[in-house]
């Protein structure tokens, strides 16, 4: 398990990345998507709040690489879907 520290870390490198990408879709792309583009923010940066939270308040009972790798499950499987809204 990496430390909490690089996990952060990589959890804000990839909201940075869906706001970058979800900002030139809306710059470059069709009136469709420049609608949605506020939405599509909003729910990158609760995201990343959730997450972050998460990994310095573990729940308790649950073995920590158990959590972790749920966790990390999780957050690929939120990020797909916000990637897949920006796409389309």
């Amino acid at each position: 398990m990496a430390n909490k520290r690089k996990l952060k870390k990589a959890i804000n490198l990839i909201c940075e990345d869906l706001i970058s990408e979800a900002l030139a879709v809306s710059l470059y792309g069709s009136e469709n998507h420049k609608d949605d583009v506020e939405s599509v923010f909003f729910s990158i940066v609760k995201m990343q709040a959730d997450f972050i939270c998460r990994i310095s308040h573990p729940e308790p009972g649950m073995k920590a690489k158990e959590y972790y790798k749920d966790l990390k499950d999780k957050f690929a499987a939120q990020a797909s879907d916000i990637l897949d809204q920006i796409i389309s």
